[in-house]
């Protein structure tokens, strides 16, 4: 029998925490569309990303406050890089 001869093993998911916000495929970062501390709604663009001659709009998967940006417009980014974090909001009592 023929061993598996492979050493490394491309990592195609990678899990996530909710309200991280990564690349999916490496691009150029074109424009960042939200600031730190601004509220955003599920699917609510935040950035847009340049891969393989589109344009990505990269987009909130959840409710809540944008706490850290990592990002800027003209940089280039890898694949999983963490973009955004965004908090859940909090309910209001």
């Amino acid at each position: 029998m023929a061993e598996n001869q492979r050493k490394h093993y491309r990592q195609l998911y990678i899990e996530v925490e909710a309200g991280e916000v990564y690349a999916f495929i490496p691009g150029t970062i074109m424009d960042v569309l939200v600031k730190e501390g601004e509220q955003v709604k599920k699917g609510q663009p935040l950035c847009i990303l340049h891969a393989m001659k589109m344009d990505n709009k990269i987009c909130s998967d959840i409710d809540g406050v944008v706490e850290k940006i990592n990002i800027s417009a003209n940089q280039n980014v890898s694949k999983n890089d963490v973009l955004i974090k965004i908090s859940k909001k909090q309910e209001e009592a």
